[in-house]
């Protein structure tokens, strides 16, 4: 099945309803955003390409973000969505690895897209060139199951990008699972993609246009907490998916209400307890939780609303610190060393031309995530760390994470990453990169919270106070640049 048949379906019964807004604007319905797609999938076919072609989209988000994902779709050919944020040089690398044939860009990244050197065909959405591949509508092109439709090339935090190869199988299963372990289907509403669209937000087309939500994406085309907060008002039953630093601005903005907000989905990072319950106390119980990556996509273990809002009201700090219970498709375990394991229909096919990385990753049929955790009595999944940022002391082993959930407490604390240090008698020692928000941060106070609360040894040896921790194009820390620093 080809997942763009959920498009034609809502063409179907719903022609008149909301499909792509812009700002407060609706400026598509299920029917005319269809045949655009139809036609736009028409102008595709008729440049040659054969089925399965990779076609890469380089933009900001936009609701022909959306259109052009669709199209490429409902062609027979492969997305290759890329992070705008990407340096050029790993913009090169991703349009040339995965042999685009055409890219996609937005205007402001036309230069970016030119300089990569890529052979592909370069066509800028909403250019000339863009309204000249609307061309004769073509049916819904059949795809099979284990047919590639998004290649999801991954952060490269330690090396060179790979390309997840997602089917319209494991698309299938992510939309199954978000309906059953994420947050149950409710008609109406909409998505609005604050987040990027290469990324998680653009994932979450899969559930929510299935379900006829309307896609939109504000004026901006980003994110920015004063408009969101406009639009959570002129919107109805709201769905946003957001990291928990966008979690973070969202509720230190002044004045923030939820509106019509109906949920928050967040993941893509750690939301330590004290954020969450931050979030809670401003905007309600309407946050639920994934946890995934870009080889199982938005799909490993999550939590629903009603499981935080439990846990919440029971003040069960380990549930609201945990990533919540294997999700409905996959199986989920832990390895003795701890590393979190995964099989299921959620899972990649593999990596894109690189064999040997896939089978690492796919070893004995299982995903090796890479990150390590925990499970409790009840099911409930912990995670420690990524196994490369594990901190071994004395012959001890210290889970930054653990230390950061502290230190996070404290309320002069903006941000906190925790690596370790080379040292000659201990190994490792713990190395603290702080930023403050006013200077009742201090060594003194911030070892006084840590003594109150683990263990000794686990406290940091020394505190480094920086303006701001470098991170990647999805907003994730840079945890190798720190160590790089102290090295």
């Amino acid at each position: 099945m080809n997942l763009a048949a959920h498009l034609l379906r809502n063409a179907k019964r719903d022609p008149n309803g909301p499909a792509l807004g812009r700002g407060d604007a609706i400026v598509a319905d299920w029917a005319s955003m269809a045949a655009q797609v139809a036609k736009l999938a028409g102008g595709l076919r008729a440049l040659g390409y054969a089925p399965g072609t990779r076609i890469a989209i380089v933009a900001a988000n936009s609701t022909d973000y959306a259109v052009a994902i669709y199209a490429i779709w409902w062609a027979g050919y492969a997305a290759v969505p890329v992070n705008v944020k990407l340096h050029p040089k790993e913009l090169a690398y991703c349009l040339d690895h995965s042999q685009a044939a055409l890219v996609f860009h937005s205007r402001d990244m036309g230069e970016n897209v030119a300089a990569s050197g890529s052979q592909a065909r370069m066509v800028e959405i909403g250019g000339a060139d863009w309204r000249r591949l609307f061309d004769e509508p073509i049916a819904l092109a059949h795809a099979e199951p284990d047919d590639l439709l998004w290649l999801f090339y991954t952060s490269g935090t330690t090396g060179r990008p790979k390309g997840a190869m997602i089917t319209h199988r494991n698309a299938l299963a992510v939309a199954t699972s978000y309906y059953a372990d994420i947050d149950p289907p409710e008609a109406g509403g909409c998505l609005l993609h604050a987040a990027p669209m290469s990324h998680g937000s653009g994932l979450y087309m899969f559930p929510t246009l299935a379900i006829g939500a309307a896609q939109v994406v504000p004026e901006s085309g980003g994110f920015d907490p004063a408009e969101i907060q406009t639009l959570w008002k002129r919107w109805n039953k709201v769905t946003m998916f957001a990291a928990p630093t966008m979690v973070k601005r969202l509720v230190e903005h002044p004045g923030i209400e939820p509106g019509n907000l109906r949920v928050i989905v967040y993941g893509g990072g750690p939301m330590y307890v004290a954020d969450l319950k931050a979030a809670i106390g401003k905007l309600g119980y309407r946050f639920a939780q994934l946890y995934g990556q870009g080889e199982s996509p938005m799909c490993i273990t999550g939590m629903t609303r009603a499981a935080i809002e439990a846990a919440h009201k029971a003040g069960d700090d380990a549930i609201l610190g945990s990533v919540g219970i294997a999700q409905t498709v996959v199986e989920v375990r832990t390895a003795a060393d701890g590393e979190v394991l995964v099989r299921g229909d959620s899972v990649m096919k593999g990596y894109w031309r690189d064999e040997v990385a896939t089978a690492k990753a796919l070893k004995d049929g299982w995903l090796h995530t890479g990150d390590v955790g925990e499970f409790d009595a009840r099911g409930y999944l912990t995670l420690k760390d990524r196994s490369k940022d594990l901190i071994i002391s004395g012959g001890s082993n210290i889970y930054p994470r653990e230390v950061e959930e502290v230190l996070q407490r404290h309320p002069g604390v903006a941000e906190v990453s925790v690596v370790g240090a080379a040292d000659a008698e201990w190994g490792e020692s713990v190395v603290a990169f702080v930023v403050r928000r006013d200077d009742s941060v201090t060594h003194e106070t911030l070892d006084a919270l840590c003594l109150d609360n683990i263990a000794r040894f686990k406290r940091p040896k020394k505190y480094i106070f920086v303006e701001k921790l470098p991170k990647n194009a999805y907003g994730k820390i840079l945890k190798t640049e720190l160590r790089q620093r102290l090295s």
